[in-house]
């Protein structure tokens, strides 16, 4: 089925476009002297349907011949021939479907047929048959552009599942080991402390397993994720982890991915204060402004401490998680001054 005749409604306002047409040719050939109203229109609007259905076939010419499967000689040589063959074969049911209305109609209902006659319809059949050509040729050029775009969609959107299950499965395993080795030295030591690490670790699993069902979160959620973990760490690192978020009423419910934030936090412990005796504030700050979304954070750091090979690699994950989701929308940066440690993410904000 063509993509016209795929369609009732199609159809018919398809038909009604070459009615028109025929009752244009009628009005030409009445206007000509070749036939009266009457006889012209019993001869015009047959034939103009009959162009319609021929015309339509253009679509198997075009689908047969790829575009970008052909030169531009090829495409001359294939819509030339088949523009002739197609105006050739209605100048034949023309002719045969005058005869005949001549012999079975009352007199007066052919049109007289000279040599010119016969010509012009040739031309005209030929030419609006090219331009049927052309019209199926971009219809289904551009038809082959969408189903591209929307392979490439579905191609980005895999992509982009594919990247998230992976974020979703690369929970640090030291963070558990550590943890675990931790519930387990106090165990003996402080069974309280034991089992409230135990509570937070189960939690922070539970919610990160519920989390990875969905596309969007609130931001508040995927803080109280960061807020499991850090409750988590605390116990280990006791009074030297500590955290300061102040985030926006506003902010909280603006949606973004989920195991966003989660990652950069257990960055700034795993590559910030863990080497600090001292220990220090990891920062949360969420704010809007605008049709934007900031958020930074910002943690101390140990100047004197060799970089770890793979201290970035996290980070430009997720920066590249970030221009999956939002293309070229979304910000991510970060930089370090002596000791201190700054990074800046900034994304649009989607209905």
């Amino acid at each position: 089925m063509t993509p016209i005749t795929s369609s009732a409604r199609r159809l018919l306002a398809y038909m009604a476009l070459w009615l028109i047409a025929g009752v244009a040719l009628a009005a030409a050939l009445e206007s000509a002297g070749l036939a009266p109203w009457l006889a012209a229109l019993v001869f015009a609007l047959p034939m103009a349907v009959c162009l319609g259905f021929v015309a339509a076939s253009a679509y198997y010419v075009c689908r047969s011949v790829v575009l970008t499967q052909r030169s531009g000689w090829q495409t001359a040589v294939v819509f030339g021939s088949a523009s002739l063959l197609s105006g050739g074969l209605w100048v034949l049911l023309c002719w045969g479907w005058n005869a005949l209305a001549a012999n079975l109609l009352p007199d007066g209902a052919g049109v007289a047929m000279p040599n010119s006659v016969l010509a012009m319809l040739l031309l005209l059949g030929s030419a609006l048959y090219l331009i049927s050509l052309l019209i199926h040729d971009i219809w289904l050029a551009a038809d082959q552009l969408r189903a591209a775009q929307a392979r490439e969609a579905q191609s980005r959107l895999q992509a982009r599942d594919a990247q998230l299950q992976v974020l979703r499965t690369q929970i640090n395993p030291h963070f558990l080991f550590n943890s675990l080795n931790s519930i387990s030295a106090l165990t003996s030591q402080n069974a309280a402390a034991a089992r409230a690490m135990t509570l937070e670790l189960a939690a922070f699993f539970r919610q990160t397993l519920a989390l990875a069902e969905k596309d969007r979160i609130a931001l508040a959620q995927e803080i109280a994720l960061c807020e499991h973990f850090l409750a988590v760490e605390k116990i280990r690192f006791g009074d030297k982890l500590r955290t300061h978020t102040e985030v926006s009423d506003a902010a909280a419910l603006v949606q973004i991915p989920p195991m966003l934030l989660q990652p950069c936090i257990e960055n700034a412990v795993k590559h910030g204060l863990r080497h600090l005796p001292e220990g220090g504030c990891i920062t949360l700050r969420a704010f809007v402004q605008g049709p934007w979304l900031y958020v930074a954070i910002d943690n101390p750091i140990d100047p004197d401490m060799p970089t770890d090979a793979g201290t970035g690699t996290g980070l430009v994950n997720i920066k590249q998680r970030l221009a999956t989701v939002y293309g070229a929308q979304a910000r991510m940066g970060w930089s370090q001054h002596a000791a201190h440690f700054s990074l800046e993410i900034v994304l649009p904000i989607q209905p």
